[in-house]
């Protein structure tokens, strides 16, 4: 049997696995999950440090890409009903979303790589003013690149029914270009990024005696871990779509092999990327079970109070 076709076939039968369940598992422990991380730090948390102030509009970027959920779920199941102007306008809130999560996230790994080896320069950051012009900026320049996607998304014909998942490119090199700055902006520049940061904190963080600081770093190491494992098929399916692109005059069969691996890889990334609007509150959770407290919600109060 030809490769290509197993490999079609075995995206075809996961996503049609993750369509029907993963969203669904998304917005039930999401939506919760964030709401408490919301309420807890606003209503519990008095003296919020930069971490925490970075972890709370994490939180709402997640919330606001879940709340779109619904919508997806039942278009999934059935097929598009709200026409191109919401199916542009519901994107725009999920893509705006996704660099915001990554540019936030990014900023954690900074804040936890000054804090550990520049604690008196990150005094600095502990002025509320200047903590909130820094993720004032960080979501002003999610929202033009999330509004990047908006001349281009289209609603198709697909074997689910009308779908809001076409993206119609006026040549292929805009969609080269498109899905090259979407890729590198959106995860390579911010992964080598996270990734230095978290090698130079690794080496030091078992020497430190804070104990704070140490679960600090590993909170956060946690998040990061679960934002690239979630966000990466995202972008290699992008690669993939670049490649069929470039391969398409010398390699007709190929390209279009490409493009159905792709096709059916917008669901799976998809649906993985919703899951990362989920995961962060159990990774809370779970970071908080040593805390001695019966209280769930106290036990999360004092991971968040201890964090500097």
């Amino acid at each position: 049997p030809n490769p290509c076709h197993t490999i079609v076939n075995s995206l075809k039968s996961l996503g049609q696995i993750q369509i029907s369940i993963m969203p669904i598992l998304s917005f039930a422990i999401g939506i919760p999950g964030n709401s408490i991380v919301i309420w807890t730090i606003c209503g519990k948390v008095k003296q919020r440090s930069p971490t925490v102030m970075l972890i709370l509009n994490l939180a709402i970027s997640d919330i606001l890409v879940l709340v779109t959920l619904p919508v997806w779920i039942y278009s999934f199941a059935n097929t598009w009903l709200f026409g191109v102007t919401f199916c542009k306008s519901l994107v725009f809130v999920v893509y705006c979303n996704m660099y915001a999560s990554v540019f936030l996230i990014t900023t954690l790994s900074l804040e936890r790589f000054m804090a550990v080896f520049y604690p008196f320069m990150i005094q600095r950051w502990k002025n509320k003013a200047v903590i909130l012009k820094a993720v004032f900026l960080l979501w002003l320049l999610s929202i033009p690149l999330g509004a990047s996607i908006i001349p281009f998304q289209e609603i198709e014909e697909t074997k689910f029914g009308q779908q809001c998942t076409c993206r119609n490119y006026t040549s292929d090199q805009q969609k080269i270009l498109f899905l090259l700055l979407e890729t590198i902006v959106g995860f390579v520049i911010p992964f080598v990024i996270i990734s230095t940061c978290y090698v130079c904190v690794g080496r030091r963080i078992n020497t430190m005696t804070y104990s704070s600081r140490q679960r600090s770093a590993r909170l956060i190491a946690s998040v990061i871990v679960a934002f690239v494992v979630c966000w990466l098929p995202h972008h290699m399916f992008n690669v993939i779509e670049i490649v069929s692109t470039q391969i398409v005059d010398s390699n007709q069969k190929m390209s279009l092999a490409l493009d159905e691996v792709s096709e059916m890889g917008v669901y799976i990334s998809g649906s993985l990327a919703f899951i990362s609007s989920c995961i962060n509150p159990l990774l809370y959770a779970f970071a908080a079970r040593n805390f001695q407290s019966h209280l769930r919600f106290a036990k999360m109060f004092k991971l968040f109070e201890t964090m500097t």
